[in-house]
């Protein structure tokens, strides 16, 4: 295989709580064994809370909204066209501070297990769940 187009109508969305996922990039998809790409809406005041990718690097780069951006203990206010880079195993979250759709691509690599994705959930530990 030499790759996948991979059309917007064709990639539906996969509703959360806090918004929603368009898998881009990915092994069950596309096959991929370096890149997961993610497109990622938040609702207004909802977010990605705090979490962290053992074995994967990521980029977050915003396509629209404001979005308060927590890398590890820092954070700043990111707008369209601004990015962040994580180094694997660094916590992270990714909140809309708008009252819109805020839109990230999120590209992780290598990509992990069946899914290509691997998450560790740490919102509910100190220090994370002290810093919002």
């Amino acid at each position: 295989m030499t790759g996948r187009f991979m059309l917007s109508a064709q990639t539906p969305p996969e509703e959360l709580d806090w918004g929603s996922l368009r898998w881009m990039s990915h092994p069950p998809s596309t096959g991929a064994k370096q890149l997961t790409v993610i497109e990622v809406t938040l609702s207004p005041g909802e977010g990605h809370n705090f979490h962290k990718h053992p074995d994967q690097e990521e980029v977050i780069y915003v396509i629209d909204g404001a979005v308060e951006q927590w890398l590890d203990r820092d954070m700043k206010i990111l707008a369209p066209g601004d990015s962040v880079f994580i180094e694997a195993d660094v916590v992270h979250a990714s909140f809309n501070k708008g009252d819109r759709e805020a839109r990230l691509l999120a590209i992780l690599g290598p990509c992990v297990g069946d899914g290509g994705y691997e998450l560790v959930d740490v919102a509910a530990e100190a220090p994370w769940n002290e810093l919002r």
